[in-house]
């Protein structure tokens, strides 16, 4: 039996780290010390679990592997983390988190000012970027079925959809709410299907997958614009 079966749930991953690093003794200055070497470790570790997640995916993956690659013990890990869920519910917020950062980024008001090519560059470019760069969001986001990664993942998609939505009111005033949402969900569907490509491939072949993404829009979106917002 796995040992991410053994232990219970109770804690996070700073409340731990707390307990076991922040200590209430020693010379003035010790206690921060012990706990900024906390937070190196829970970094050490929640990198390792994602490496390990993107390799094996969530299921297959165990404390002992995440160890293993982290470098130190199953015990070790246990101080801050009591099984596979907890990792990947610390390491899904601080994603998720950095993808909200993300989208307001790409869907800031002076990129949906301008053309429709120029605003799919704007909103798409950082958008793949940092699935590319974090290839653990798309692992742990999809196929997990932890409760908290799964709502939080929920929320950012239907997010997602509303500020789509309010980039087409603009482009297609004339479109009914029912429209809206069907064009948006057809978008965000290829984007998401896409994206399994872009991120399968790296280099030329990457970019190349990137290319067509945005031209296979283009070409859906073109047809139905109606006005072009003033920049």
């Amino acid at each position: 039996m796995d040992k991410n079966t053994e232990k219970g749930t109770k804690g996070s991953a700073t409340d731990t780290a707390d307990t076991t690093d922040a200590g209430t003794t020693g010379t003035t200055g010790t206690p921060r010390r012990r706990q900024a070497r906390g937070e190196r470790r829970i970094s050490q570790l929640l990198a390792a679990a994602a490496g390990v997640f993107c390799r094996t995916g969530y299921a297959s993956a165990s404390t002992n592997a995440i160890a293993r690659e982290a470098g130190v013990s199953p015990g070790t890990l246990y101080q801050y983390f009591p099984n596979k869920e907890a990792i990947a519910v610390e390491l899904g917020g601080q994603l998720l988190q950095r993808a909200h950062e993300t989208h307001g980024q790409a869907f800031r008001p002076e990129n949906l000012r301008r053309p429709l090519p120029e605003l799919l560059d704007a909103v798409l470019d950082p958008v793949i970027a940092f699935n590319c760069e974090n290839p653990a969001f798309w692992a742990l986001m999809h196929g997990t079925g932890v409760p908290g990664i799964a709502q939080e993942h929920e929320e950012l998609h239907t997010g997602l959809l509303a500020r789509i939505e309010a980039v087409l009111r603009d482009f297609c005033p004339e479109a009914s709410a029912h429209e809206l949402a069907h064009i948006s969900n057809m978008i965000l569907g290829i984007f998401k299907s896409s994206l399994d490509l872009i991120l399968a491939h790296e280099g030329e072949e990457r970019a190349a997958y990137t290319a067509e993404l945005k031209t296979v829009l283009l070409r859906y979106l073109e047809p139905m614009i109606t006005t072009t917002p003033p920049r």
